[in-house]
């Protein structure tokens, strides 16, 4: 699973509103937001991170590869997923501008990724190694300060979200994705969006349907 430093799985994190058609973001002043970094921590990052361009449909990471390096997303849109035993997609997290993207399990344990990161919309990334993030841990105590808080925030919404898959109908997921990222549809399929709520494409239609209904008769 990647993971996540704002968006949508549920959280409330002031960050949550920024528009992914505006102006990039920039990691620094991300984590700048989380905690205050001092010069040299920061100065070490500019040396270190590489800015890349991807295309749609680019894999960053495939089932059977190793998870080397942490992304930020500056712009775009990202997904990661797995192929079940019927040879299904089912989406396990979108991911957007503001949002750090790892295979997490792969990443931290540097084995095999059970899972596919793939690039949903152009982006602009920024990246930073296995071995540069645990170097800043030994010799910066903001980076254990930073990790520690991007885990909590990992952990707390991973469990809110397998809660709401399994005890939760699916108009209540739909509209709990919705308020928490409005533009999703405007970002990825609906194919995608239903493999994430753990719907048939069908299902989906019909929420989608009586929400704009609902939408249409409220604004009369």
């Amino acid at each position: 699973m990647p993971l996540k430093l704002r968006r949508f799985d549920f959280d409330h994190n002031p960050q949550h509103m920024l528009n992914p058609f505006e102006q990039e973001a920039n990691f620094l002043e991300t984590l700048n937001l989380i905690l205050p970094i001092p010069a040299p921590f920061q100065e070490r990052i500019n040396l270190e991170i590489t800015t890349e361009k991807f295309k749609k449909n680019h894999l960053l990471v495939r089932p059977g590869e190793v998870s080397r390096r942490l992304y930020f997303i500056c712009s775009g849109f990202v997904r990661a997923f797995f192929i079940d035993e019927n040879g299904r997609e089912c989406t396990t997290w979108f991911r957007g501008k503001g949002d750090i993207m790892i295979s997490v399990h792969s990443f931290f344990s540097q084995k095999p990724s059970s899972e596919y990161l793939e690039v949903l919309q152009d982006c602009k990334l920024q990246s930073l190694s296995w071995n540069q993030i645990n170097a800043y841990y030994a010799e910066f105590k903001e980076g254990n300060a930073l990790a520690r808080i991007m885990m909590q925030k990992y952990y707390m919404a991973s469990e809110e979200r397998a809660v709401l898959l399994r005890t939760q109908a699916p108009e209540l997921r739909y509209q709990i994705m919705l308020k928490n990222d409005p533009t999703i549809e405007q970002q990825t399929s609906l194919t995608n969006i239903a493999s994430y709520l753990a719907i048939t494409r069908e299902t989906l239609s019909r929420l989608r349907s009586k929400s704009l209904k609902l939408c249409s008769k409220s604004q009369k």
